[in-house]
């Protein structure tokens, strides 16, 4: 009677019930209720954590503290506040006889790993093996989740190992958990080995194994196993679907994503924010703002989707990927609450369409904005910046902001150190590239993949350190085609022709079929190198062979190729027959061939082509201009240059790197240094022009402006 008094009493306030409760006599045999009222208690009054905390020296005062029962809802509940240093010294302070009880053990591991301090629970892990305690199966599926999220390999095998020597692969929740876990660490061949021997499936081992196909880029597993549960009398639903279609936008199966998301409006499966999110963001992969694009998002508006953030996030990045930067600034700033999401896609917005300088200035905004509020620039958000500097040739800008990005305190991850990685490869930064490598080997360790792979392997074959890209290409694990294509264009692109018709072979026996990326870099190897024979040969080869149609990028090589070693004519006559329609970068390649080798004829004949042509390429009529600069002709070379200038073209100048004590100086024609060196280095210039004169070296100054000023 007295603890139904007590219950009833205490709704109104909490702290009546600790000073009634302590003076009234407690008779042991009431403890089984007691527990079962201080276990209500923890459960009702959960939404202030002083309750709790009272509630909790209550337990101790009368003596409950020994009930595991008890002791888990009070780790439980500190957890749930984020007191996860209360909850541990709960769990450590507790009476021996509490850890023979399993609630105890995986409250603790459900606080730690619903926390991210997978580490933690790990050790508890290991604890419990060392007392001799048997998880159970609500334990083992935390275990399993604390591994997936650590990323370690090894650790998953071997807390699979365990399940299977204590018997619960077999329970539905632990199967489903390590389902999840396989997919995740891109084992798809044990997912499907493990859900082939399970006894018993629900939706979610379904969904799960559906989901890990999806995650994996195999849209033909997920789709085999999509028509295999309809087959086994299961129903997709919509998060099924969603992983189907996820699947196909991953791979790029645009056309799939569309005719399957179509199937699912005709049966009537409900179209979700998470479904929708999926097909709008496959049609901005496509790069275009069709029929069937405006459709989807008239669809997201008129269904009240656009309230969703995860819908308009994908709105952003839809419109900011086709260059309607307008309509994603507008959808931005008409959020009411802005996330990191929401920001990262309008910063991607602006990348995508080439405003870094925007970009930035978005970027500081939300900097800014992170001293107010829990929205802070993520390891996303500056990698897109920092990416976007890169992309635009702004290789210093990108190299602070990836200076500031360490000392901000987040940690860099793959794609930002791809994007670092070619910024050194295009200043030939490999003193800079080297402590990226050791970065990557000390910091990044699980997340070396074949992005940053590949990165490293283009890094040092384009600084010249062929050796060393070679070395780490042999121990890549895993390779795709475009490693071999980086490999391939660094050897030509230093000559080694050789090397790059070997890695070509080897790549072909791997059993890696060429694109029309490997066929431009073995054609330009071939022409650096003035392999004749060898380019023809599997040019001839690109239809006959491979399956690759010729375009004009091909032709280009070509002709270039030909051109070089003098073979004007056959280049000549392979702009006649080509049966595509030359653009700038033949016509140019004609050109240089003909200035190279003095043939006046050939050379005009291709440049008065390129005047003719609407091209957008500075280098093209720069040519032109050198051509006419070399004859003589400063009449003919000022109306090129002339010409260039109407069409509002305007050549950027050209830059040079050295790397001086791991500091990277910057040279730019007509700028000056502004630095101490400077007149030493001009100095060191006359020096230079003095003894080539010495040795005969003729400067050709006709390939040099007259002007600084004017420069296109």
């Amino acid at each position: 009677m007295l603890l139904r008094h007590c219950w009833r009493s205490i709704a109104p306030d909490i702290h009546s019930f600790n000073s009634r409760f302590v003076r009234q006599p407690f008779h042991p045999g009431t403890q089984s209720e007691l527990i079962d009222l201080f276990g209500n208690l923890l459960q009702q009054f959960n939404v202030c954590v002083e309750h709790i905390k009272q509630i909790h020296s209550t337990i101790i005062v009368t003596g409950s503290s020994s009930s595991g029962f008890l002791v888990a809802r009070i780790i439980s509940s500190y957890s749930n506040f984020g007191l996860i240093n209360v909850a541990r010294a709960v769990f450590e302070t507790s009476p021996i006889e509490c850890f023979s009880n399993m609630l105890v053990w995986n409250s603790i591991l459900r606080a730690n790993v619903s926390r991210g301090e997978c580490l933690e629970a790990i050790n508890i892990y290991t604890k419990m093996h060392g007392l001799g305690v048997r998880p159970d199966s609500f334990g083992f599926p935390l275990i399993v989740r604390a591994s997936v999220l650590l990323e370690d390999h090894s650790l998953c095998k071997l807390v699979h190992c365990h399940i299977i020597q204590m018997g619960f692969e077999n329970h539905l929740h632990t199967a489903n958990e390590l389902l999840n876990m396989y997919g995740k660490i891109g084992r798809m061949d044990r997912a499907r080995a493990l859900f082939d021997r399970m006894y018993a499936r629900t939706q979610l081992s379904w969904n799960t194994i559906i989901s890990g196909y999806s995650l994996n880029f195999d849209c033909d597993g997920a789709l085999q196993m999509f028509l295999r549960m309809q087959c086994e009398g299961w129903q997709p639903n919509a998060v099924t679907w969603t992983s189907l279609l996820s699947s196909f936008s991953k791979c790029r199966r645009h056309e799939d994503v569309w005719q399957w998301y179509i199937e699912m409006r005709r049966i009537g499966v409900e179209i979700t924010a998470e479904a929708l999110s999926v097909v709008i963001s496959d049609f901005a992969n496509t790069n275009t703002i069709d029929r069937l694009g405006k459709m989807v998002q008239v669809y997201a508006i008129k269904g009240g989707f656009d309230n969703h953030s995860i819908v308009t996030n994908s709105l952003i990045n839809f419109y900011g990927k086709n260059g309607d930067v307008k309509a994603a600034e507008c959808l931005f700033s008409g959020l009411l609450s802005k996330n990191i999401v929401s920001w990262n896609s309008f910063l991607s917005s602006y990348a995508e369409s080439g405003l870094c300088d925007e970009a930035f200035s978005a970027f500081s905004q939300l900097e800014k904005s992170g001293e107010h509020s829990s929205v802070r620039p993520n390891v996303v958000s500056w990698s897109i910046v920092i990416g976007a500097f890169a992309a635009k040739g702004r290789h210093e800008e990108s190299l602070e902001l990836f200076r500031r990005m360490q000392f901000s305190g987040v940690l860099a991850n793959g794609i930002t150190i791809s994007s670092v990685l070619s910024v050194c490869a295009d200043i030939s930064g490999l003193c800079l590239g080297r402590e990226i490598h050791g970065f990557v080997i000390k910091v990044l360790k699980k997340d070396v993949n074949l992005l940053v792979q590949n990165g490293l392997v283009n890094m040092y074959m384009k600084c010249g350190s062929l050796k060393d890209g070679n070395t780490l290409f042999d121990r890549m694990e895993k390779k795709d085609l475009f490693s071999w294509n980086i490999l391939i264009s660094g050897y030509g692109m230093h000559g080694q022709c050789d090397l790059a018709l070997e890695t070509f072979d080897r790549m072909i026996k791997a059993g890696f079929k060429p694109d029309k990326v490997s066929m431009v870099a073995i054609l330009s190897a071939c022409g650096h190198a003035g392999a004749v024979s060898q380019g023809r040969e599997i040019f001839n080869q690109m239809r006959t062979r491979f399956g690759i149609e010729p375009e004009v990028e091909h032709y280009a090589c070509m002709v270039d190729l030909l051109g070089r070693a003098g073979m004007l004519q056959e280049a000549n006559d392979m702009v006649k027959e080509m049966p595509v329609k030359p653009n700038a970068c033949v016509w140019g390649a004609l050109l240089n061939s003909g200035r190279m080798h003095k043939n006046a004829q050939v050379a005009e004949k291709a440049a008065a082509q390129l005047l003719s042509l609407d091209s957008e390429t500075t280098g093209s009529f720069m040519l032109i201009c050198n051509l006419y600069a070399g004859c003589s002709r400063w009449g003919d070379s000022a109306n090129a240059r002339l010409s260039a200038k109407t069409r509002g073209f305007k050549k950027s100048p050209g830059q040079s790197w050295v790397e001086v004590k791991k500091k990277v100086y910057v040279f730019s024609s007509g700028k000056s240094m502004q630095t101490e060196m400077e007149e030493e280095m001009h100095w060191m210039l006359h020096v230079l022009i003095y003894d080539m004169g010495k040795v005969d070296y003729m400067l050709q100054m006709h390939l040099a402006s007259q002007d600084v000023e004017e420069q296109l």
